[in-house]
């Protein structure tokens, strides 16, 4: 592979807003691969595939290199050549390059991969912690969660069937594999852009990992019941829910950030989708007027997003200790208050993308525990470990509320 200069600078000027202004990877890629019109796939794949890669690895490669934060141009540059040599290419005769030790890489690297948390490129206290979270378990946790996570559809049945999916796709040279348990699920077989397509645009499938599709599959709704997606941020699950109703019934879907259900109503659009309902919660009195008022509510938490770091690496480097006594309070919280939504004999879904037991089953076991959960039951729960199935860490629970005497 010959590096060319304008992709390897554009690289270093992401990942200069991602570690020293601390700006969200996945927006600082969308910016940057604005820039040049130029660009083709090719191009704006490596800049983002290769920004990531350094991201993920951003300990180890800044230990091989022997730099620290904040980090300087000339540190990128170091950490860069680490990544190139790491992938066997050949480095250009530029002054930025100049006395990389080649050699030395390689035996640094050999020597601190020795180290877990060194080598999975993780801090220090999150390592600790998954330690003490999930015992042994973790090394083939955070191993799996450093892998490139695969780029999985879900059909929407209400536009498309498999088959056209998978024909429409093909036509335009983008192969897919089925998902053997996962009924509206397809796996591309390469990395590609599918959002150019015109299956996309018609609404024929969502971007959506195979793990997060198990979630409405959990809730089970029917056509014609009140389901509440009570965190329901940009909408991917909603949008499932309602395809799995058929359009009829209502989704109503609630959440604090009214852009984030802007872009649910304009999805629901695409997707031909017009039994959902948008609601900010701007008061409590928004979850007072619902209270008994849902068939099913659907409670997909916020949390550390530690399962889905395959596909946000720089999740990591953001979070910190007091970010997760502060998350596992707010998950706590949301399940006292959101769950009176659910009328009698109804059903709740608990559901998270993170591997901890404390925001998981613990938050679930406690919460059957207080006063707020009394009337509820627990019928089952699922958990998703990336090292075993390949995709997003997530766990889900479902509860049921008893019918009142």
């Amino acid at each position: 592979m010959r590096l060319h200069r304008t992709l390897v600078f554009a690289t270093i000027d992401s990942l200069t807003q991602i570690f020293n202004d601390e700006k969200m990877a996945s927006k600082v890629l969308k910016d940057t691969l604005k820039k040049d019109k130029r660009w083709g796939a090719r191009d704006r794949a490596f800049i983002a595939e290769t920004t990531y890669d350094i991201v993920r690895w951003k300990r180890l490669y800044a230990e091989i290199s022997e730099v620290k934060e904040p980090f300087k141009r000339e540190d990128l540059f170091r950490m860069f050549a680490v990544w190139a040599t790491m992938k066997g290419i050949k480095l250009p005769d530029w002054p930025q390059f100049e006395g990389t030790p080649t050699r030395r890489i390689k035996g640094r690297f050999d020597e601190l991969s020795k180290t877990r948390k060194i080598r999975e490129s993780v801090p220090d206290w999150l390592d600790e912690l998954g330690e003490k979270e999930l015992g042994k378990k973790w090394d083939k946790e955070i191993a799996a969660l450093n892998q490139l996570a695969d780029v999985v559809l879900r059909v929407n049945p209400l536009k498309a069937t498999m088959e056209q999916v998978e024909n429409e796709l093909n036509d335009a040279e983008i192969r897919t594999d089925r998902i053997k348990g996962y009924p509206h699920a397809l796996k591309l077989v390469e990395r590609a852009n599918v959002f150019v397509t015109d299956a996309f645009k018609n609404g024929w499938f969502e971007v959506q990992d195979a793990s997060s599709q198990k979630v409405a599959a959990l809730l089970d709704p029917k056509p014609g019941q009140r389901i509440i997606d009570a965190c329901a941020g940009a909408g991917g699950k909603s949008l499932h829910i309602a395809a799995l109703m058929e359009n009829s019934g209502q989704v109503l879907s609630l959440d604090i950030y009214q852009n984030k259900l802007n872009e649910l109503k304009r999805r629901a659009r695409r997707n031909g989708i017009h039994n959902i309902e948008t609601r900010l919660i701007d008061s409590t009195k928004v979850i007072k007027k619902l209270i008994g008022k849902a068939d099913k509510v659907l409670l997909d938490s916020p949390c550390t997003g530690l399962g889905v770091l395959k596909r946000n690496p720089d999740t990591k480097w953001k979070m910190n200790p007091d970010f997760i006594s502060e998350i596992t309070k707010t998950q706590a919280e949301i399940l006292d208050s959101y769950s009176r939504m659910v009328k009698p004999g109804g059903e709740l879904v608990y559901a998270t993308c993170s591997i901890l037991p404390s925001e998981n089953e613990k938050q679930v076991k406690a919460f059957l525990k207080r006063d707020s959960g009394k009337d509820f039951e627990f019928v089952k729960e699922e958990k998703i470990l990336p090292s075993k199935s390949g995709f997003d860490g997530f766990y889900m629970a479902l509860l049921k509320k008893k019918t009142q005497d």
